[in-house]
């Protein structure tokens, strides 16, 4: 869940450090641990009576850590498996310049991966680029009309427009991991690694219309106009009509309860973690008031979602643009600053890409690297997305589809691509394997000047909040699906599963903010991978019926069937 969710994880060396959220994780984990040494300090009673209360937790955390710990790592193992280095097509081991194997800061022989998720993810993307006749080209022109809402019609079946559709699903993906991820791909790929962050969040935008299509097509919506769509009715309703009832049910049912336990740890406990931890990192006054953080931020956060799909999309119709408006703006300015110097900052970007001492990494190391950052960052083939775009109003399956492709191109080919141009700008970008991605950026944004920092501060804020945001409804729409049946039955009152979901999330948020998250971080890895099999297969088999939908829609676009609506009118 990208950047939006903690979609990092551990895997073997290269394709382990791209993942943002280690880093992350580690940096909050510090802060932890120092705030706990420096509340032992106050009192001998006191601080002994604080050495219980955290050894108590520790031993609840390591309960929980070794509940979850080996399912996640089967699951990290099968996820981050290397198809080519397993029947020897290639060696991993990286060497230095004098021939001999390079180590890491432990010791340990470094090796470049090609995992299993990011070749899956880039086949998927490839086949909907070339199956969909380049529409993330195509259709990229169009896409803007259809967000200022030039085909839209008051009288369109849907909940909000598709500028809110979009920003919902844009607030879910754009996170840390377009921040501090990217320092750690061009930490670990050199430059080069954005070269091919760009090239996959081009490629993710065709897997985007798929899903976010597919959406509005098989979307639910009930008497009183609320929309319930996504990959739980994709997969059961559409699978079903081309005779496979069963595998559509359980890979509906199967996704569902992935993104039930994603949206409430990579969407919501650890966005709350790292909230807590930049803020009192950046704000000292914060520092020993984790639960009150926690609380005040489920406040603010449970006053939106209680307005439902509504209330978040009018919330993230203000705060993405807002959030991306400040991030732009500070990275504009330190581009700016350095406006002379952007031929040779490009220049690094191509060169690394295909350089074969690339951060010594070779022309396989660099893009393995930058490839997994971006199909993280996007949450390509995810799924969750597909949710909120489900809730647009539109009669059109296909217009959906192409306002969906501006996700990825922001969160990745923009945002990403900035953070990479500020970074080789400020020279923070060589820091090495095992370097913190957060402080990179941090001290990227310092080298302008003192207070910089806390701009990037709040953008961060504002990404994690808006995160929380997108996932509250994705959550909620699954655990409707999976549990809202056995309500009406049992009770007769089905939105007793909405009101327990969001109890259960906004618990969560406190949590999170104040709890040390290894096991969150490992299962989440462990709900990605199962999203993103479950989500592709569906994908795949409906695939004609994607095309079918995109050219019956620029059919009857080209005949003026489906025209824009005339200016000045409402």
């Amino acid at each position: 869940m990208g950047a939006g969710p903690a979609c990092g994880a551990e895997a073997d060396d290269a394709a382990a450090d791209a993942a943002a959220d280690d880093a992350d994780r580690g940096e909050a984990e510090d802060t932890a641990v120092a705030d706990d040494a420096g509340g032992a300090a106050d009192a001998d009673d006191a601080g002994g009576a604080a050495d219980a209360g955290e050894a108590e937790d520790e031993t609840v955390a390591q309960r929980i850590d070794d509940a979850f710990r080996p399912v996640a790592e089967r699951a990290a193992d099968v996820m981050f498996w290397d198809p080519f280095a397993a029947v020897g097509l290639y060696d991993p081991v990286l060497y230095g310049d004098d021939g001999e194997p390079l180590l890491d800061e432990d010791g340990e022989v470094r090796e470049t991966r090609v995992p299993i998720v990011v070749v899956w993810l880039v086949f998927v993307s490839l086949f909907f680029t070339f199956r969909l006749g380049l529409i993330n080209v195509r259709g990229f022109g169009h896409a803007i009309a259809l967000i200022r809402g030039r085909f839209s019609s008051p009288d369109d079946p849907g909940q909000i427009t598709h500028f809110r559709a979009l920003a919902t699903a844009v607030s879910g993906t754009v996170g840390l991991g377009n921040i501090a991820g990217v320092a750690i791909a061009m930490a670990i790929g050199g430059p080069g690694a954005t070269f091919w962050m760009i090239l996959a969040g081009f490629l993710g935008m065709a897997a985007k219309f798929a899903e976010c299509t597919l959406a509005v097509k098989y979307r639910d919506i009930s008497d009183s106009g609320e929309v319930s769509g996504g990959p739980p009715y994709y997969l059961s309703r559409g699978l079903a009509r081309r005779n496979l009832p069963t595998l559509g049910k359980v890979l509906a049912v199967s996704w569902a309860i992935f993104a039930i336990f994603g949206s409430l740890g990579g969407g919501n406990m650890f966005q709350a973690n790292q909230a807590f931890s930049l803020a009192s990192e950046t704000f000292p006054f914060l520092e020993g008031n984790a639960l009150w953080f926690g609380a005040a931020l489920a406040a603010v956060i449970g006053v939106v979602i209680i307005g439902g799909i509504e209330g978040i999309g009018r919330v993230t119709g203000r705060v993405v643009p807002l959030m991306a408006t400040i991030y732009i703006a500070s990275c504009a300015v330190i581009i700016g600053l350095n406006i002379s110097s952007i031929g040779e900052a490009f220049s690094l970007i191509i060169t690394g890409a295909f350089s074969a001492e690339a951060a010594q990494g070779g022309i396989l190391g660099v893009m393995v690297v930058g490839l997994t950052r971006a199909a993280f960052s996007s949450e390509t083939g995810v799924g969750t997305a597909a949710v909120a775009h489900s809730a647009a109003k539109t009669r059109e399956p296909a217009a959906e589809g192409m306002v969906a492709l501006h996700e990825p191109f922001i969160d990745t080919v923009v945002i990403c691509t900035m953070t990479a141009l500020v970074l080789i700008f400020t020279g923070q970008y060589d820091a090495g394997p095992g370097a913190d991605g957060a402080a990179l950026t941090s001290a990227a944004f310092g080298s302008v000047a003192s207070w910089y920092p806390y701009v990037l501060t709040v953008s961060i804020l504002l990404f994690s909040f808006s995160t929380q945001l997108a996932f509250s409804y994705y959550g909620v729409k699954c655990f409707d699906y999976v549990a809202g049946p056995m309500f009406s039955r049992v009770c007769g009152r089905r939105e007793l599963a909405t009101h327990i979901y969001r109890v259960i999330f906004l618990a969560c948020v406190v949590v999170g903010a104040a709890a040390s998250l290894d096991a969150v971080v490992a299962y989440t890895d462990m709900v990605l991978f199962g999203m993103i099999v479950t989500n592709t297969i569906g994908l795949f088999v409906l695939a004609p019926e994607i095309r079918a939908e995109l050219s019956s829609y620029l059919r009857r676009l080209r005949s003026g069937e489906i025209a824009p609506r005339p200016r000045g009118s409402t």
